[in-house]
């Protein structure tokens, strides 16, 4: 077998006869390692290309779970905003609740150490678990809201139930119907101005100067407004719960049949109108259309 090797050697062709058994194998051995380095080259090949294929695929799943772990850590700050601000409005709200606790005690005039609404109330007791995990915050945000809703529900029934008892109080008759001048008469049997005998007088008269204010002593609807026989220009104003009022013998009324007054207003000017002696005005207090003594309505303030 000849092999020529066509190249520039010297000026011509290399030839190479292989007509040997050793000369064959040697050629064989090298061709087999040839042949053997272009097969590991290609496995190698191979490997590395896969290798670097898993890497890239690992770096898209770590890419993906970046992104992932990005989006879970906003979605857990938004929800810890949003129970931030609902712990801020309940917050709002609890401030609001004591604050109506703490009006309702003054106005009450209850006691404020039984009904502290200043202070954080006192709690505690054993706990069957240590562990924060075990608490399910959102069951405890929804009770709370729960306890809020029913305070608050308790809160207004209670501040109706004292502004109806405190409305039932300033309509009730206290205090004098003058802003200035003395009492002149009292309730009871007296001698009649007129004609001097015995009569029963179903009042009080307060004196003062002519024109000066006549004021309402409670809460009430005027009932009554203009000439009655005996007492002149005439006021009647009922108050509820049985009580009502008559201020009599003024020079000019203020009000009208209907009208809503309340406790210190002016409703007329002191005048000697009807049968008077002089500026003075009649007062009653009338418990179920009956006239009672005022005195004790007067001494209150």
């Amino acid at each position: 077998m000849n092999i020529i090797f066509v190249g520039k050697f010297r000026g011509r062709p290399l030839r190479c006869q292989l007509d040997g058994p050793r000369q064959l194998l040697a050629c064989s051995f090298i061709i087999s390692l040839f042949a053997g380095l272009l097969v590991s080259s290609g496995y190698w090949y191979g490997k590395t290309n896969a290798a670097v294929n898993e890497l890239a695929a690992l770096e898209h799943d770590i890419s993906t779970q970046k992104i992932l772990i990005k989006e879970a850590r906003l979605s857990a700050e938004s929800e810890l905003d949003a129970l931030a601000a609902r712990l801020g409005k309940m917050q709002a709200n609890v401030i609001r609740l004591n604050a109506l606790g703490q009006r309702l005690v003054k106005v009450a005039k209850l006691d404020s150490k039984e009904f502290d609404f200043k202070n954080t109330p006192a709690y505690g007791g054993p706990t069957e678990s240590d562990s924060v995990a075990n608490i399910d915050f959102a069951n405890v945000v929804k009770d709370l809201d729960k306890q809020l809703a029913s305070r608050e529900q308790q809160l207004d029934v209670l501040e109706e139930v004292i502004m109806s008892r405190q409305l039932r109080s300033e309509s009730k008759p206290r205090g004098r119907p003058i802003t200035k001048g003395w009492t002149s008469s009292y309730y009871g049997k007296r001698a009649d101005p007129f004609t001097g005998k015995l009569a029963m007088h179903k009042g009080m008269d307060f004196a003062g100067k002519e024109g000066s204010d006549i004021v309402a002593v409670a809460n009430g609807v005027v009932t009554w407004a203009s000439k009655r026989y005996g007492y002149g220009e005439l006021i009647e104003i009922n108050h509820g719960n049985g009580y009502s009022t008559r201020y009599g013998h003024n020079a000019k009324i203020l009000v009208a049949v209907g009208d809503s007054v309340t406790k210190g207003q002016a409703i007329s000017y002191m005048g000697s109108t009807g049968r008077s002696t002089g500026p003075h005005v009649h007062f009653e207090v009338l418990k179920n259309d009956r006239q009672i003594n005022p005195a004790k309505f007067v001494a209150l303030k």
